[in-house]
């Protein structure tokens, strides 16, 4: 006769399932040991890899500002020729190796905003745009300014219509741009000038909306008196 299977406990039952799943992680990790240590490897690389980028950017930024710091005094003294290439036998690099550099940081993307500058004021125009258009930085001023360098390019290649829709981009970047109303202004004059009267008169009224206390407000009324009715 055999004999009455013993019922096992709850206790017994959930022990019996430790054991079974300690077992089958075991035989699991011994069958992929070699798939398991590799991933490991690649994930502990990837870690490595992104440390390493880190601390490059974070020193490429610190290197980008204190260059920055030597062109400014040439910048802001209107010497923008100086500032684009730099002066031979002084510390001083130049916009143009700054970016080539530090470009990608945030302070070697800073010193492509005043490079684009520099070349726009200088009449280098296409120079300006392509500075403008390569700005990779987060900053949303520094966002809003390169779309409203480009809108200025545009303008002096007598491109209303794109200067006004880059100029519109530009005040659509962040609401707390200070800049904003300007950019608008802008916007609705060169609107005028490429005959759309619309978008004109909407950039202009915003201003009036959203802008009242601005100096650009001043200005509206004038601009929207030359919008046909």
């Amino acid at each position: 006769m055999l004999a009455k299977k013993k019922k096992l406990s709850k206790k017994e039952i959930k022990e019996d399932k430790l054991v079974t799943t300690f077992y089958e992680a075991k035989s699991f990790y011994e069958e992929n040991q070699t798939k398991i240590i590799a991933a490991v490897a690649v994930v502990a690389a990837i870690i490595v890899a992104i440390i390493l980028y880190t601390d490059k950017v974070e020193s490429n930024n610190l290197a980008a500002s204190v260059e920055l710091s030597r062109v400014l005094p040439s910048y802001n003294a209107g010497l923008y020729q100086e500032a684009i290439d730099g002066k031979p036998g002084t510390k001083m690099l130049g916009l143009i190796k700054i970016v080539d550099e530090y470009g990608g940081s945030e302070q070697g993307e800073l010193a492509r905003i005043y490079l684009a500058n520099a070349y726009y004021y200088t009449g280098q125009y296409d120079k300006a745009l392509e500075e403008f258009d390569a700005y990779s930085g987060s900053d949303n001023l520094m966002i809003a300014s390169a779309l409203a360098g480009k809108a200025s390019v545009y303008a002096e290649k007598k491109d209303f219509k794109s200067a006004a829709e880059f100029y519109t981009k530009a005040a659509n970047v962040s609401k707390y741009n200070p800049s904003n109303a300007e950019y608008l202004l802008q916007a609705g004059i060169n609107y005028i000038k490429s005959k759309d009267f619309d978008n004109a008169k909407a950039s202009l009224e915003k201003i009036k909306k959203e802008y009242k206390a601005s100096l650009a407000s001043r200005e509206v009324d004038r601009y929207l008196a030359q919008i046909p009715s």
